[in-house]
């Protein structure tokens, strides 16, 4: 099976992101990829919070100045306690998720319990991330009751809101960076719905962190100004109104991107391949990295992709066996017992001395020379258009007009007639085999019981080719046909036999006018 893509990257971008790497990847190379991805990240989540806090507290300035003290106390422990929880962050979370993703490294299938920690692994980044941020809204709203109370309520709405954004930021990335190790975790389909939050719950959970909980301070703020508190004057209120929307604008944005980005990818995943399969490509298998309904509908689009291979399978193997004809006869309309009265031409091979040669010769031998014989056959019918209805062990039988009607199906039976004998002297030049022909009303349908039966025709025509074949391998050239054949055949094809007297053939009363090719 491949992964599919309808785009020139075929399995490059299979998890949404050629930064992911391909699904093929060593599990070596995936590691360091994801260890190096994380890093980043979370590093890169920090800073950002970093700045969050430095530009609210340098636009949100009291109305008096703040001593000197409360500067200097910040401007050491602002980047201190910023890089010690960063490296401790990345260092920490790093290393748990690592530890969690073990099974991974050690490039094995993993156990239930495995995969449950897989999925909850993006929770554990936020988790640590939270208390870590947790930790500097402790600090830094305490610090300033301490030097400079009027701060402390403009430090914690800074903290926490530069928290809130890191901790949404390193979920949605760590779950974005992790796509290819849950893949390898839900190769056998997502969990049971409700083992795991859905759609809806993480949308919710999202807006709450890159929206509601802004709205929230700013409303608390409000309410501040609103109870006459000296912290909240009306300039610092504008001022904090103009931050606060600034950054719901901005990073509630970047949340959402980011996480309309996580809905999107295994959505457009799945229409790709869809696309695949309605170009008939259906050896295709969607990568399941989504553990809520998405990961449902890539794992329901891999279920039926292997049921129409399935299908197809069984369709080519029903062909092999009965024709194609037959097999979409079938598969297009109920099949019922019975049949229908039509003239068809029918042509009857047998192989000649093959009792003898079935003691010359090993089993796989006479297998193999039966298998080639059978190839020149069924190449030579299938060419005109007729169907092989039987191998009868050393002798084939095939219709011409049945079950799909042709006008021309005596013309092309002796046409077929021909081509046989002529490449089964070349090509199969072991063997002699006789070659028969006759045109008539025959009975074409299923024959058989509701629970087994086949296609097949029965009628005087088939009595008249395999009566045929029994006088045509006393024939020099061990091809026959009926008069009745060349009179239904067309011009330039009856030219190319002649008359070659008649016969009385066996279970008849009345005798048959016969043909050989010229």
């Amino acid at each position: 099976m491949r992964t599919v893509s309808t785009e020139p990257s075929v399995a490059a971008a299979a998890y949404g992101s050629r930064l992911l790497g391909r699904t093929d990847q060593s599990t070596r190379s995936l590691r360091v990829r994801v260890q190096l991805l994380l890093t980043a990240v979370l590093l890169i989540a920090n800073l950002i919070g970093a700045v969050v806090v430095a530009a609210l507290l340098l636009l949100v300035r009291p109305s008096q100045p703040v001593s000197d003290a409360y500067w200097l106390a910040h401007a050491i422990a602002v980047p201190v306690y910023v890089a010690t929880a960063a490296v401790i962050g990345v260092l920490t979370i790093t290393r748990a998720l690592l530890r969690v993703l073990t099974w991974a490294r050690e490039d094995r299938a993993p156990r239930e319990e495995e995969v449950r920690a897989t999925l909850r692994a993006p929770r554990l980044a936020l988790v640590r991330q939270g208390v870590l941020w947790a930790g500097g809204v402790a600090l830094f709203t305490g610090l300033p009751l301490w030097l400079e109370p009027q701060m402390a309520l403009t430090e914690g709405i800074a903290v926490t809101l530069a928290g809130v954004l890191v901790c949404a930021i390193s979920y949605l990335w760590t779950e974005f960076i992790l796509r290819p190790i849950t893949a390898r975790a839900l190769v056998q389909g997502p969990p049971p719905v409700g083992r795991t939050s859905g759609v809806h719950r993480r949308l919710i959970v999202f807006w709450v962190l890159g929206t509601g909980v802004p709205v929230a301070v700013l409303m608390l703020c409000g309410i501040l100004a609103l109870a006459g508190d000296d912290q909240v004057d009306l300039t610092r209120l504008a001022v904090l109104c103009l931050v606060l929307g600034g950054v719901v604008l901005l990073f509630g944005y970047m949340i959402i991107g980011l996480t309309s980005r996580s809905i999107v990818a295994p959505i457009a995943s799945v229409r790709h391949a869809l696309g695949a399969v309605e170009e008939g490509r259906l050896d295709v298998v969607i990568p399941v990295y989504d553990a809520t309904e998405i990961g449902h509908l890539q794992s329901g689009f891999n279920r039926m992709a292997a049921g129409l291979r399935e299908r197809e399978r069984i369709r080519d193997l029903f062909g092999r066996h009965v024709g194609q004809e037959v097999a979409a006869a079938a598969v297009s309309a109920d099949v019922e017992l019975g049949g229908e009265t039509r003239v068809v031409s029918v042509l009857f091979v047998d192989l000649m001395g093959s009792t003898a040669m079935a003691t010359r010769l090993e089993p796989h031998e006479v297998v193999t020379l039966l298998n080639r014989f059978c190839a020149v056959v069924v190449d030579e019918v299938d060419r005109a258009g007729g169907l092989v209805n039987k191998f009868m062990g050393d002798a084939v039988l095939a219709v011409f007009g049945a079950p799909v009607p042709r006008d021309d199906h005596a013309t092309a039976a002796l046409r077929a007639a021909r081509a046989i004998a002529a490449r089964l002297a070349t090509e199969v030049p072991e063997i002699r085999a006789g070659v028969g022909v006759a045109t008539g009303e025959a009975v074409a349908g299923n024959v058989g019981d509701e629970r087994r039966f086949e296609y097949t025709v029965i009628g005087d025509a088939v009595n008249s080719a395999a009566r045929l074949t029994e006088l045509a391998k006393k024939r020099p050239g061990l091809v026959l046909a009926a008069d009745g054949s060349l009179a239904a055949a067309a011009e330039d094809e009856a030219a190319r036999w002649r008359a070659d007297g008649e016969e009385v053939l066996r279970g008849r009363t009345t005798p048959t006018g016969l043909a050989v090719p010229r």
